[in-house]
């Protein structure tokens, strides 16, 4: 009997909800009998936080929760019909302490994940590589939620990050293949033995209570979603070579002027790595097509430039320690923001605006794509208010409230202040911007 036969492996995901270019799930498939493929339900991603400035939990909207159980849905559906399912586990308090029960009380001995560079993940992770090397379980952990792994960007750059995008692009080269294999079963379970498995929730079982209609997003969670929307954009084969940012129609929404995979390349329904060798394919096939940084390959590598940053700069997240955010001595005054949040400033423009967040007050619905830039820029450029917790609460907030995704332009406010100084300084800083927004400098 040779070492695959007689393996146990758990895929433990977390991101990269997909069975498609999925290296530690092929890795997983080729080198053990039984496959364990396992979620865990974060308490402190989906306990519902009834302080929250809009629906949801204290690090997520609740459409954002939304889209991930759907997600989670999806991928169970995919994996059974691969003769696997999803194991879904609930963590009391901490993610780390289930997985590594379950890999002790499964006597797994081999685990695939797939790298996550974020802080909050690094620690975790730590947690459980230590648990698995104690225990003598091999670790596979391959990088695939971005086109290039940036601990080897900051490597090939002699250990320095590199600061600006050309710089990135100089190093980068182009992204490895994807995982071109497609399967059609899997290795089968092994025991579960007493371990309570559960069905993805719904919201309303997580304790969120009846959510409005109108507060679900036209953006339904999951890879079959994914796959559906990005080969729909690809078939304008002309539209996808003269793909330019920041040019097209920004205020466009029953055919929106990008291809809207942004949040399933965040939680991983879409491989970055297939979606960028797709284009390429129909690069090939067209005369003429836009170039980086304005294509369509151009925001996808905006998307890892900003990873590579984030990852190689410590307290990146903050702007205490944090070596490439200008240190501002920002003020705080409740009742200017109080005046700029309930549409009072004097400034017509910004106080339009305003009013039409709140559905009781607006005329329209319509909101402009320069809106939320305007509005967040008055605030800090003239009031230069510090106000974090108000601030980001009213303003992701309402942002969130209907459908939960923000437009690009109020995320590069937000990426402006991390490297220019522009914008207000909070305590969470991207970080915490990133867990309601879905997805950092991508928006295609």
């Amino acid at each position: 009997m040779d070492a695959a036969t007689a393996a146990t492996a758990m895929v433990w995901f977390r991101k990269g909800l997909r069975v498609h270019d999925n290296p530690a799930l092929d890795a997983a498939r080729r080198g053990a009998a039984r496959v364990y493929p396992v979620f865990v339900l974060d308490p402190r991603y989906l306990r519902p936080d009834p302080d929250a400035p809009s629906p949801g939990s204290a690090r997520a909207g609740v459409a954002r929760v939304r889209f991930l159980l759907e997600s989670l849905d999806d991928l169970d559906s995919r994996l059974r019909r691969l003769g696997s399912r999803l194991l879904l586990l609930r963590a009391r308090d901490d993610v780390s302490d289930a997985v590594c029960a379950a890999l002790k009380d499964w006597n797994i001995s081999k685990l695939y994940f797939e790298s996550d560079t974020e802080p909050y993940a690094l620690t975790r992770d730590k947690r459980v590589t230590d648990f698995a090397a104690a225990s003598g379980i091999e670790v596979f952990s391959p990088v695939s939620h971005t086109l290039f792994d940036p601990a080897e960007i900051i490597e090939k750059n002699g250990g320095r990050t590199p600061l600006t995008y050309q710089s990135f692009l100089n190093i980068a080269g182009e992204p490895p293949a994807p995982v071109a294999k497609e399967y059609s079963v899997l290795p089968p379970i092994g025991d579960t033995g007493e371990y309570e498995l559960f069905s993805v929730p719904k919201l309303e079982e997580l304790g969120y209570g009846n959510i409005s209609q109108e507060a679900v997003p036209p953006f339904r969670g999951g890879e079959t979603e994914a796959l559906k929307r990005m080969r729909e954009s690809l078939q304008d084969k002309e539209w996808v070579a003269k793909f330019e940012k920041p040019k097209g129609d920004l205020s466009a929404f029953l055919k929106p002027a990008t291809t809207v995979l942004s949040p399933y390349l965040k939680f991983g329904c879409l491989s970055s790595r297939y979606f960028y060798h797709c284009i390429q394919d129909v690069y090939r096939s067209t005369k003429m097509h836009t170039k980086p940084p304005v294509s369509l390959t151009g925001q996808l590598l905006w998307r890892d430039f900003f990873y590579t940053v984030s990852f190689g700069t410590p307290n990146f997240d903050h702007m205490k320690g944090n070596k490439i955010c200008k240190q501002i001595p920002w003020r705080e005054s409740e009742e200017l923001f109080v005046a700029w949040r309930d549409g009072r400033t004097g400034y017509p423009w910004i106080d339009a605006i305003m009013i039409q967040v709140f559905p009781e007050k607006r005329v329209t619905t319509l909101r402009l794509s320069c809106f939320p830039f305007s509005v967040s820029s008055f605030c800090l450029h003239h009031l230069q208010l510090l106000d974090h917790v108000n601030y980001f609460g009213h303003f992701l907030g309402c942002q969130l409230r209907k459908w939960g995704w923000m437009h690009h332009l109020a995320r590069h406010s937000v990426a402006c202040f991390l490297t220019r100084g522009d914008l207000v300084c909070i305590i969470y800083t991207i970080a915490w911007f990133v867990l309601f927004v879905c997805n950092l400098a991508c928006e295609v």
